[in-house]
């Protein structure tokens, strides 16, 4: 008999990819593939907790209803932002595994996924190529004046002050980077950092450095040592209770004056309005924020505004390699299952 799979997609985690992936890993097995499309990123996804129904959920796309129906007697279901809350999961008794394309999965109410004896695994580690190298970019974009130079040029402004010694950049080979968080994203962070040349300084309480970074000169520190010695600040933190709002009005007093500030991570780590207000009054050079407290942002951004902040969409993981990786790790996952073996990746 054939196994149900439901495959709830979107335009950027691709139905056909995961269905392509499932096939490749699972070979000549009996599946009955349902595939189904959300309009993410078309359409925001909902950040909120209160939607009836969906108590306890974020980061998700599409209504309980709507995904019950797509799901109907599947007994997997391979996902990227459909939602599962506690009321989903009483609603259907069949579903027994949940794969779900990205590194946490928080719209997945997990409590209710294990009372229901419901395997869910993600895939970490996905995008973390691609943020850093988006990392990379960002930090030459703020630290080079690029966004300056072609916000001025876009209005038609040619601004050959920005080759003013008071206002042009330094190099990265002059500089100190300190990259808070030493994980999957900021390891490769630190590789692709160390061919500039610059100094470079990490603070993360969990794990030691790698043998290879130590012995090329990369400095384990304290946190408060960091933001002291830093020219550019990297965040790559998970969010926990721990490092939500670590950094406040407190920490950007303790960076460096005209330091850079780069978030490519998540919006909870930082106070923005304490940011605005280390950048306002110049006690930092400039930030480039990809992820925020709210997405979309609200139009009267207080930062939306700020000449001196670089801006873009949470879309630091966006690359076709993130999806093929994704699709290739929940596919090994639904083989696993269907085998009997552990998962890799469990949540």
């Amino acid at each position: 008999m054939a196994r149900c799979i439901a495959i709830i997609g979107d335009n950027f985690m691709l139905p056909d990819m995961f269905a392509a992936a499932i096939e490749e890993a699972c070979g000549g097995r009996e599946l009955a593939v349902d595939r189904h499309t959300l309009p993410w990123p078309d359409e925001p996804m909902e950040h909120g907790y209160a939607v009836a129904g969906l108590a306890g959920l974020k980061e998700y796309q599409g209504s309980a209803e709507e995904t019950i129906a797509m799901i109907g007697e599947a007994e997997l279901l391979v996902t990227h932002l459909a939602p599962l809350s506690r009321e989903m999961f009483e609603r259907l008794p069949s579903l027994k595994f949940v794969a779900v394309s990205r590194g946490g999965p928080v719209n997945i109410d997990m409590e209710a996924a294990r009372e229901h004896r419901v395997r869910v695994v993600n895939t970490p580690g996905r995008n973390a190529g691609a943020v850093a190298e988006f990392t990379i970019g960002a930090i030459l974009a703020e630290t080079r004046n690029i966004s300056r130079g072609h916000d001025a040029l876009r209005r038609g402004d040619w601004r050959g002050d920005l080759y003013r010694a008071d206002t042009t950049g330094r190099e990265l080979s002059e500089m100190t980077v300190g990259v808070v968080g030493y994980g999957q994203i900021g390891t490769r962070v630190v590789k692709l950092l160390r061919a500039f040349g610059c100094r470079i300084v990490v603070t993360d309480p969990y794990v030691q450095l790698s043998r290879d970074d130590a012995e090329a000169g990369v400095e384990h520190v304290a946190l408060g040592d960091l933001l002291a010695r830093s020219d550019v600040v990297t965040l790559h933190p998970r969010v926990t209770a721990e490092t939500t709002g670590m950094f406040d009005a407190d920490a950007f007093a303790r960076m460096k004056t005209g330091a850079s500030f780069v978030n490519t991570a998540r919006g909870p780590l930082v106070d923005y309005e304490a940011l605005a207000d280390a950048l306002e009054r110049g006690h930092l050079r400039g930030a480039m924020l990809e992820t925020f407290a709210i997405e979309p942002v609200p139009a009267d951004w207080r930062l939306l505004t700020m000449p001196n902040v670089t801006l873009t969409p949470h879309i630091a993981g966006a690359s076709l390699r993130t999806v093929k990786i994704a699709a290739g790790q929940a596919g090994e996952e639904v083989r696993r299952y269907l085998s009997g073996e552990p998962p890799v990746n469990p949540c």
